[in-house]
């Protein structure tokens, strides 16, 4: 059986990710069309639109997601090892998430011309515009 093929829908627009201490209630800057929070015992990690992340937290920013399209079973096996795996071949970090419904990968913005290239090297296909 050939491996899936995928269309990747880009978020438009960039997003950071931030760490606060484990014990910090989630901000009220957390909000936007894409916003993911995760609590851990060491960490709160929220990824939103970079625009709201205050400049004097430890963040990561200009990063672009790009979402497979449609609903994966949470039943598929090796989906995230396959796309990251062309990833780290090509030499791209890549910041995975995942939803009830589906898979987010977020890539360094200076480096998704190479993300973008070694994933429609697989057969996959990329809808929406990179956000500036």
């Amino acid at each position: 059986m050939p491996p899936p093929r995928f269309t990747f829908a880009i978020h438009g627009e960039r997003l950071a990710i931030a760490r606060l201490p484990a014990t910090a209630a989630v901000p009220t800057w957390a909000t936007g069309q894409f916003v993911t929070v995760s609590r851990t015992p060491t960490e709160l990690s929220i990824v939103c639109p970079q625009a709201s992340v205050p400049a004097d937290l430890p963040h990561e920013r200009d990063r672009i997601a790009i979402g497979i399209q449609g609903v994966v079973p949470m039943s598929s096996i090796g989906i995230l090892a396959s796309l990251c795996g062309a990833l780290a071949t090509a030499e791209v970090p890549v910041f995975a998430i995942s939803t009830f419904d589906t898979d987010y990968l977020l890539i360094a913005a200076e480096r998704f011309a190479t993300a973008r290239a070694a994933l429609t090297a697989l057969g996959h296909t990329f809808a929406g515009e990179v956000p500036a």
